[in-house]
């Protein structure tokens, strides 16, 4: 009896303590970037390697946190929580040249969304001090010559139709949930996830895995500035939910996805218009 009551007290720990693990994300060169993509389905860059990519710096792009603050408080949220505030804008992109589509409502299908899909949510646009920046204008251009990359035929440009997603998860109740719709994919082509600022915070682990097979990975962005890029038909994605290390955890993310053809639910909402 004292034999199974210790290995059940073993198993307990070795539990805990896998559960307080963080993996390290797999970073790789941005120059691997798009081959990752296409072989693997996902890509991880490091601040520093991401920004020089585009030509820019670090600081480049944390001259942009400062947004972060004062998001409006997500009020579509359909379980209950009060842990999402956000602000969302569209934008077209043919790799060279930025255009700000007029303010429309993020919308995605069922099965795609199954906690808030088919939903015509109406968020605040971004501020202009974000979406007008050089840095902005900048990493919207290279992220959409990278899917043209990993999506086109040799020399080929698409035209993307860009959604831009500012989310700060807070701990004010105890437990924020930075994807309550659970393990999903987003019904667009590239997806980037990038982590803006982390403080106070346990948890957050993001974990990736194959729609159709068995591979997978799990890990925690803790640098700012970090970016995970992801084939979406290909790989469904998730981040556990955060608690508080500290009063005041937040946990800050950017998330653009790019399209081919035109935004999600944009037929549905000419067809109101």
């Amino acid at each position: 009896m004292l034999d199974k009551m210790s290995a059940r007290a073993t198993r307990s720990k070795l539990a805990h303590l896998m559960a307080h693990i963080m993996f390290s994300p797999p970073y790789i060169p941005p120059a691997q970037a798009a081959q990752s993509l296409r072989t693997h389905g996902y890509a991880v860059l490091q601040p520093e390697d991401f920004a020089q990519w585009m030509g820019l710096s670090v600081n480049d792009l944390q001259a942009m946190d400062a947004d972060w603050q004062g998001l409006p408080p997500d009020a579509f949220l359909k379980d209950g929580g009060r842990y999402r505030r956000r602000r969302h804008s569209c934008f077209v992109s043919d790799g060279d040249h930025v255009q700000q589509v007029p303010h429309r409502a993020h919308w995605q299908p069922v099965e795609y969304n199954a906690l808030h899909g088919g939903m015509q949510r109406m968020f605040d646009p971004m501020l202009d001090a974000t979406t007008h920046s050089p840095a902005w204008l900048e990493m919207i251009n290279a992220l959409g010559q990278l899917a043209d990359q990993v999506f086109c035929a040799d020399d080929l440009h698409e035209r993307w139709f860009v959604e831009a997603h500012q989310f700060r998860i807070d701990t004010t109740d105890g437990i924020g949930r930075p994807t309550p719709e659970g393990a999903h994919r987003d019904g667009v082509d590239l997806v980037a996830v990038l982590l803006v600022n982390r403080k106070g915070v346990k948890g957050g682990e993001t974990r990736v895995f194959e729609a159709t097979g068995p591979n997978g990975q799990r890990f925690t962005l803790t640098e700012p500035w970090s970016i995970m890029l992801l084939d979406d038909a290909r790989m469904i994605h998730e981040t556990t939910p955060i608690q508080p290390a500290e009063p005041g955890g937040v946990r800050d993310t950017l998330v653009l996805t790019y399209r081919r053809g035109n935004f999600q639910g944009a037929d549905l909402q000419e067809a109101a218009s």
